[in-house]
């Protein structure tokens, strides 16, 4: 009998800065994350933020967060706040409002 290993999930919660609304960066998010596998979230915050939260392996977390320092091709990212974020379970990943 055979098993598989067991991949750890892991949480982190995003905070993105910038000119990060109105260009596409929640649309961006969402499709590299599902590249990645990943679930959670994305949404605008009133502050003018995108707070991205994903669940996932640790080295397709650390992936999504090289490219969420980049963004959309018309986003201007000024910052990337990262803090690690209790696990819950999403099935997919979705832009909230």
């Amino acid at each position: 009998m055979s098993t598989k290993p067991r991949i750890t999930q892991a949480a982190r919660r995003w905070r993105v800065r910038g000119r990060v609304q109105g260009v596409g960066f929640r649309y961006f998010t969402q499709r590299v994350a599902a590249e990645l596998g990943l679930g959670g979230y994305v949404r605008n915050l009133d502050d003018g933020r995108v707070e991205v939260y994903a669940v996932g392996p640790e080295e397709k977390l650390s992936e999504l967060a090289g490219r969420l320092h980049h963004g959309p091709r018309w986003a201007e990212v000024d910052g990337v706040d990262e803090q690690e974020a209790e696990v819950t379970a999403y099935a997919s990943f979705e832009i909230q409002p």
